[in-house]
């Protein structure tokens, strides 16, 4: 891990090693870190809540936008940054409205500067979680990969995904919508004024955890959706591809809280699905508490270990909300550019063996595809799937590298 990481650790995934190594349970009691715990935002900040109704447009438009700092006091060296918000589509196919931060380096020509659509991990469901709020306060916990995207001249457009406002109403792991919103941010960075990036500029996607599975629906997505982009490649990492599979494993496991928000963005996204009468009430104060306060470490300080029964006097799992899980699985249609799929062996969030299924998917799709697996090594397996936003930072690099240098793309099916 170079130096510059340490910093973001700090900020967001160090507290869960630190409580580890202490010996501390994850989920139990106990005062809560204080790095642990983002600047709050604003309960009434006007910017982040839609318009009623929604203007009329084009999934990418921009609605508003305003000018925001780019991370950490190293980042505004390195770019100038605008929160946005635009317009999107949901997953019944309906006009929405996404926010998102584009970031733009200073020592590049934007008419030039290609630009890479980046999938944020999992932030929780609280409106101060939100991705962009988190790189203007500097507590964003991927700001290395955005760094090094910025250092080598290309723009960053980063989604913030469905529902982040004062109301929050965000719809976790529902890959339409996320899907959408990856790609109609690059569509909103190169329409925003200010930036002055071209609309015919070679695009990379990528994102790990969370964002792994935004980039892969959005390369999926993309010939039909956002054909005009000239998409040359994809790269994702840790992937939920079959959210059955990784959501099985997680009850009454440190991952728990990670479950239960999955079931909470596919309440949200879908108008057939309800949680609320299966809930008794340890699940009904639970919900409340993580749409009021709860980000990506409360997700796991304060729920793991917890379990559907527990939190339910009925199962959650109806055939409506089954259905809507098994339509936001990944694999079902082929990514038309070169792909970049890696995955912790051990990992103890994100089952290992059904992001191996997708990697076999997409080769029987004919994807140009290139598998890498790891050992990042850690005393659970969900600190393995943390270690790995990290250690393969370099890997990923190298294949936006490559992809925009139009380098030839070689696969391992």
């Amino acid at each position: 891990m170079s130096d510059r990481t340490r910093p973001w650790v700090r900020s967001a995934v160090a507290v869960v090693l630190v409580a580890a190594s202490a010996g501390l349970a994850v989920g139990g009691p106990g005062p809560r870190p204080a790095s642990a715990r983002p600047v709050q935002a604003a309960p009434d900040d006007a910017f982040f809540t839609p318009p009623a109704p929604l203007p009329a447009g084009s999934p990418g438009d921009v609605m508003r936008s305003r000018p925001s700092p780019a991370g950490p006091r190293s980042t505004r060296a390195l770019a100038d940054a605008w929160q946005v918000m635009y317009l999107s589509t949901d997953v019944a196919g309906a006009p929405n409205a996404v926010t998102g931060t584009i970031l733009v380096p200073k020592d590049a020509d934007p008419a030039t500067a290609p630009i890479v659509g980046f999938g944020p991990g999992t932030h929780g469901p609280a409106f101060r979680c939100a991705p962009s709020l988190m790189l203007a306060d500097g507590g964003f916990y991927e700001q290395p990969a955005v760094d090094d995207m910025l250092e080598r001249g290309y723009a960053v457009a980063v989604t913030d995904y469905e529902g982040y406002h004062p109301d929050p109403a965000t719809t976790y792991m529902t890959g339409r919508s996320m899907g959408h919103a990856l790609l109609d941010a690059v569509r909103a960075a190169q329409r925003l004024p200010e930036a002055g990036l071209a609309a015919d500029t070679p695009v990379v996607l990528r994102g790990y955890s969370q964002g792994g599975g935004a980039a892969m629906w959005a390369g999926q997505q993309h010939p039909s959706y956002a054909p005009e982009l000239d998409l040359v490649g994809v790269a994702g990492g840790g992937v939920p591809a079959d959210l059955v599979q990784v959501g099985i494993p997680l009850d009454g496991a440190d991952g728990f809280g990670f479950f239960l928000y999955t079931l909470l963005g596919i309440d949200n996204a879908y108008a057939d699905v309800s949680l609320e009468p299966h809930l008794n009430d340890a699940g009904r104060a639970a919900i409340a508490r993580m749409e009021d306060d709860v980000c990506v470490l409360e997700l796991i300080l304060e729920l793991g270990g917890g379990t559907i029964a527990g939190h339910t006097v009925s199962s959650p799992l109806t055939a409506a909300l089954l259905g809507h899980i098994v339509e936001n699985g990944l694999g079902g249609q082929a990514i038309d550019v070169p792909v970049f799929q890696y995955h912790e062996q051990q990992d103890g969030l994100v089952a290992f063996g059904q992001a191996q299924a997708l990697r076999d998917a997409y080769c029987s799709l004919g994807v140009q595809h290139t598998w890498r697996t790891y050992d990042t090594g850690g005393a659970t397996g969900l600190i393995r799937h943390v270690n790995l936003v990290y250690r393969a930072n370099d890997d990923v690099n190298r294949f936006v590298e490559s992809r925009l240098a139009g380098a030839p793309a070689t696969s391992t099916c």
